[in-house]
């Protein structure tokens, strides 16, 4: 058999003998990251340059005076000024599988041997048909009937094009269905459908959208009605009028909280019947409850019409049934994403997939377990100071100081200070939550944490 010149190039010996030495020197850096460290004093100032700097090209500061320095281990991340934090917000869910991890900078560098740095809608290779594969084949493998894979460079871009086929397909429908506390996207449109006025302040008004209350664990039976009211009362004064509904399976910037697969059914059931499609926005769950997709945990294969991922995955995607198929032109991006995003998305897929991180007892399940464990046993040392834990899987939050906005900023960015790196969610911004590194996160590195939160919350409640 006659091999192509790339296949020849990527077997050739040299080139795994260089990878070797870098993975090896890698290893032998990443050695001298152990925990916890603060800046050191002869990097401050250059450091609070580069930070003033990039705050005056960028117009406004950064959250964090956060700049890495290109190395981490695991959870584990080396700043610019030498300090080194437990990152449990995983650049807001991104980084699942920790920093410099060994398998995906292997990944990068068999990427960065290939002829291109992008792929596009106008030219791929052969590794995005397989990422495509991979995606599709993990959806349908439950039941799931999605045939169809369109790869993007962000989750709202995925977002977007979603309801690209979805308007197109149910034209002449115009309006969304969407959750109280919803978070799609910060694009033109889609920051109509997040459930912030902030965020589309001054913006002209491109979509019209109706919210719903999202499930309320203290009241399953009484959310349920709740919601089915307020579907019905929307499809009696718009009818014919809605296109999609966007669910979000675990509400993420509204607070995570998770909904119920009765709540979901019922809805979805009544929806169905109104002949409107059903959106599953995965771009912050996929990966990070029981199994891939968070539509498999609750069992709701049946009723996907199209379903969105993104963070972890690297590329982002939409996934969608037969009868969305856009028409030529509908969708169409320059970048669908880098050539070393897609190989590091195939990698942590099959990793996530072989890696026993799924099923009521796997690596996500024991995580969330241990790490709401010693929540619940801070909120009992300390019941004025957090509740909590929320959440479902890698996603962990909890409320500080009763959910006073104010306190909670100073709070995480006090953390911040003291080498732990979390953000915040919540309809008003009041909970403290972290998207954990599962790829390279343990039970002892948890723990740590906890301690350090334990001292900060202290810390915080006794300042004046």
């Amino acid at each position: 058999m006659v091999d192509s010149l790339a296949r020849q190039l990527f077997s050739d010996p040299r080139v795994a003998r260089a990878k070797a030495l870098m993975l090896e020197a890698l290893k032998d850096h990443q050695g001298r990251i152990s925990g916890v460290k603060p800046p050191d004093q002869a990097l401050r100032a250059p450091y609070e340059e580069v930070l003033q700097e990039f705050g005056r090209i960028r117009a406004g500061n950064l959250f964090y005076p956060y700049i890495g320095s290109g190395i981490g281990r695991g959870p584990l991340v080396e700043l610019a000024d030498g300090s080194v934090k437990y990152d449990f917000i995983s650049g807001i869910g991104v980084h699942h599988w920790g920093h410099s991890n060994p398998v995906l900078v292997e990944a990068a560098l068999d990427a960065a041997l290939r002829d291109t740095i992008m792929q596009g809608n106008l030219q791929q290779n052969l590794e995005s048909t397989e990422l495509a594969r991979m995606l599709l084949d993990a959806a349908r493998a439950t039941g799931a009937g999605l045939k169809h894979c369109f790869f993007s460079t962000s989750g709202a871009m995925a977002n977007e094009n979603a309801l690209k086929i979805i308007f197109n397909e149910r034209a002449p429908a115009d309006r969304l269905l969407a959750f109280d506390g919803c978070f799609a996207g910060r694009t033109l449109g889609l920051s109509q459908v997040t459930d912030r006025p902030a965020y589309r302040a001054g913006l002209p008004a491109m979509l019209a959208v109706d919210y719903v209350p999202f499930f309320d664990p203290e009241q399953p039976g009484e959310s349920i009605r709740a919601a089915m009211n307020r579907v019905k009362s929307h499809l009696a004064r718009y009818p014919g009028r809605y296109a999609a509904m966007i669910f979000e399976l675990v509400l993420g910037e509204g607070g995570f909280l998770p909904g119920d697969r009765a709540f979901f059914i019922s809805l979805m059931e009544v929806l169905k019947e109104n002949n409107i499609t059903i959106l599953l926005d995965e771009v912050q769950t996929f990966g990070r409850t029981t199994q891939l997709f968070a539509f498999q945990h609750f069992q709701l294969e049946e009723y996907v019409d199209v379903v969105t991922l993104g963070k972890l995955s690297q590329v982002c995607a939409t996934l969608f049934r037969a009868e969305y198929a856009p028409p030529p032109g509908l969708l169409s991006q320059t970048f669908t994403g880098s050539t070393s995003a897609i190989f590091a998305s195939r990698a942590m897929v099959k990793g996530m997939l072989e890696g026993g991180f799924f099923g009521s007892d796997g690596k996500n399940a024991r995580l969330h377990q241990h790490f709401a464990k010693r929540l619940s046993e801070l909120e009992e040392r300390h019941p004025d100071l957090i509740e909590g834990p929320f959440g479902l899987g890698t996603m962990i939050a909890f409320t500080p100081f009763g959910g006073d906005p104010a306190k909670t900023n100073r709070f995480i960015h006090a953390l911040f200070d003291a080498g732990v790196i979390a953000f915040y969610c919540g309809a008003d911004l009041s909970r403290v939550r972290f998207l954990v590194p599962a790829g390279a996160v343990t039970f002892d590195h948890i723990d740590e944490v906890m301690g350090i939160v334990e001292e900060t919350l202290i810390g915080v409640a006794a300042a004046p």
